[in-house]
């Protein structure tokens, strides 16, 4: 029934609006809806400074709207009082002789006060505040639309939380346009109510002399007032709404409301407050002045001035404290010893000026990392080991380095209080220009407070945590085969023996050791395949262990297994867009490959091999001229030596076999054919 009511209320309350406008209201009955007026317009502008974030009160546009029509139609249904019966309630009599004092020149300089407030100084600031935060939210979005991309790439964010964050930006540029139109109701009704006032005040004084038979004294006092009165019964919640509205295009997301945001950072800096102190006691002394009230106050702000000081160097112990609890606990020192000559997996040394990026925030390095081992097990299969976080004296400043099994296979800078700018458009930053470790691109550091700037020029802004975490899933993911350990694979096949005991019983150990199946595995790692389906890499498994133990057959045999979740990696829709080798070329191929020790090669001379590079290439380029994803397909039995062949030239080709692409039900597209071009002859 509440919600019912709930929904219907609105539109109840647009009929009456239009009821206001046409049938006459009785003097008690102005009184009540004058009174909800103004109580309306302040609770509107007290949920504005309670809200923390904008988007928290994103009916105001609307609401706005139908508290001004409601406000205008009580002016119409006023005036049609004022001018029939030279009476319009309790109220505006009250606010015509008790608020002005009974003057018609001081109610016209108040309600003249209140228009310039609220026309000049209140409505055309958020009139402005709202244009150019319309503009600069419409400006911003796609930067915010590619760092919340890259969050989901780097695992910090889920599919979940990624499409509410796009709601949320879309919401948030809708929320500012509307804002930009609502903020000219403001204006047309403060134009509105100078108009109404002129035309109730002429028009009155016409009624009561020309119809009344009045004196033009009497005529003025008796109309003049009562348009007053109801002047300043319309201003003063218009002036409310005004203030509302600025408060809202005026606030910015905070974790706290807008007393408890002003308060704190007021009472950020207690040296602040100690010398407005010191100049209100000094004021105190100059000639003439009320020496009580400026003592009074200084004395206040020098009393806690030393109060914030008192409760910082507190903070700061405690905070101090628990760093030196976390970084040093306590540790038998053969223990400390052992864990220090241990090698781990993966490691981050971290420069000492990047020691506050583990902070045990919610958003702090140790919590990315957790959504990283998390997004990389989703992906690839592989469980990572914990990533071991630890300073070091040796680094630069603003300098990390992250390690793989002791070895550095990374290294980049994250200087503090910066953020990395991604973009065209940097040379009008300040800041320390750089390349982008993970995908090559120019980048600047800029100062935090540079965020907003950097943004509106097109640019991604991406803090220095997030760029940490994104270099680190990259090294992870290239290193995927190096991190399985032999444990990991004896604790997948347990897990794979709960639910299909039959796959692993029959595969090891009776076909396969648990160091072959480790080595199949890294195989699928080490060209980007999951290793997730477990249950159906085994069973190719065992089917080709009876045959041959090579682990290169071993591998194929488990892509081809897996062959429509291959395919399905590359698809364009249900289009799979394949370069083919040319089959003279192919059969070439598979006449010069021989066996190795690290797997088969194509033993070709160095000029027919430039020669395929070059038409890789090129397939390659007019492929993705064309804005087309393209895998190149040939031979099972010629694949992996074609992926080793073309696998360590920059922006390689996946590369798959004829049956991992028919393995599963695709249309196949061919944008490109590599050939092998003979040289003329002399």
């Amino acid at each position: 029934m509440n919600n019912r009511l709930a929904r219907l209320a609105v539109p109840i309350g647009i009929v009456g609006i239009v009821l206001l406008l046409v049938v006459p209201v009785p003097a008690p009955l102005m009184d009540f809806l004058i009174v909800c007026n103004i109580l309306l317009a302040l609770l509107v502008l007290l949920t504005s400074m309670f809200v923390k974030k904008p988007l928290d009160f994103s009916v105001f546009p609307s609401l706005l709207l139908v508290i001004t029509l409601f406000r205008l139609g009580l002016n119409v249904a006023s005036t049609r009082l004022v001018l029939g019966e030279g009476y319009a309630g309790q109220v505006i009599e009250a606010f015509g002789q008790v608020t002005v004092g009974g003057s018609i020149v001081i109610g016209a300089v108040v309600f003249l006060i209140l228009v310039v407030i609220q026309f000049v100084v209140v409505t055309k600031g958020a009139e402005r505040v709202a244009e150019v935060g319309a503009r600069f939210t419409l400006d911003a979005m796609p930067g915010k639309q590619m760092a919340i991309d890259a969050d989901l790439n780097a695992g910090l964010l889920t599919d979940t939380q990624a499409r509410d964050r796009r709601a949320e930006v879309s919401a948030e540029a809708d929320f500012y346009g509307a804002m930009d139109g609502a903020s000219k109701f403001v204006k047309g009704d403060a134009i509105a109510g100078i108009i109404i006032i002129i035309i109730n005040f002429i028009g009155g004084i016409a009624i009561g002399m020309l119809q009344g038979g009045m004196p033009i004294g009497d005529a003025l006092n008796t109309y003049g007032l009562l348009t007053m009165g109801d002047g300043l019964v319309s201003q003063i919640p218009a002036l409310l709404m005004a203030v509302a509205t600025g408060m809202i295009v005026t606030r910015s997301n905070a974790e706290s409301d807008m007393g408890r945001t002003a308060s704190s950072q007021l009472m950020q800096s207690p040296n602040a407050l100690a010398i407005a102190g010191v100049a209100a006691i000094a004021m105190a002394l100059i000639p003439g002045m009320p020496p009580i009230p400026f003592v009074l106050v200084g004395a206040g702000m020098l009393l806690a001035s030393r109060r914030i000081t008192a409760q910082q160097k507190a903070d700061e112990k405690v905070l101090e404290d628990e760093e030196t609890a976390l970084n040093f606990p306590e540790m038998d020192p053969n223990e400390k010893l052992l864990e220090d000559m241990r090698i781990h997996p993966v490691e981050i040394l971290l420069a000492p000026d990047l020691v506050d990026m583990v902070s045990g925030a919610s958003d702090d390095l140790l919590a990315r990392v957790r959504s990283l081992r998390h997004k990389i097990a989703m992906e690839l299969g592989l469980v990572i080991p914990p990533v071991r976080t630890r300073d070091s004296v040796d680094l630069p400043p603003a300098t990390y380095s992250i390690r793989i099994a002791g070895v550095e296979a990374g290294r980049g800078t994250a200087p503090g209080g910066q953020m990395l700018a991604l973009g065209d458009s940097l040379d009008s930053l300040p800041g320390t220009a750089m390349i982008e470790p993970v995908f090559g691109l120019a980048g600047k550091w800029i100062p935090a407070e540079m965020r907003h700037n950097a943004e509106m020029t097109g640019s991604t802004v991406i803090d220095r945590v997030s760029v940490l975490v994104t270099h680190l899933s990259s090294i992870v993911s290239a290193n995927a085969a190096r991190l399985l350990s032999r444990e990991d694979v004896r604790v997948l096949t347990e897990g794979v023996r709960k639910q299909s005991p039959a796959a692993v019983d029959e595969l090891t150990p009776a076909l396969l050791s648990l160091a072959e199946v480790q080595r199949v595995l890294q195989g699928l790692l080490d060209e980007q395949v999951p290793i997730n389906d477990l249950a159906r890499i085994y069973e190719a498994l065992t089917l080709r262990a009876k045959i041959s133990t090579d682990p290169e057959s071993l591998v194929e045999s488990a892509r081809q297994a897996l062959g429509p979740a291959l395919t399905a990696k590359f698809m364009d829709g249900p289009v799979l867009n394949v370069i083919m080798i040319d089959p003279v070329l192919e059969q070439s191929m598979l006449e010069d490959m021989r066996p190795a020790e690290g797997g088969s090669q194509i033993m070709m001379g160095q000029d027919k091999l430039d020669s395929v590079l070059r038409s890789v290439r090129s397939a390659a380029d007019a492929a993705a001229a064309a804005n087309r994803q393209a895998v190149l397909v040939c031979a099972p039995a010629l694949r992996p030596a074609v992926r080793r062949l073309i696998g360590v030239q920059p922006g390689s080709l996946p590369v798959l076999s004829y049956r991992e692409v028919t393995s599963s039900n695709v249309q196949i597209e061919t944008v490109g054919v590599v050939r092998h071009a003979e040289p003329l002859s002399a």
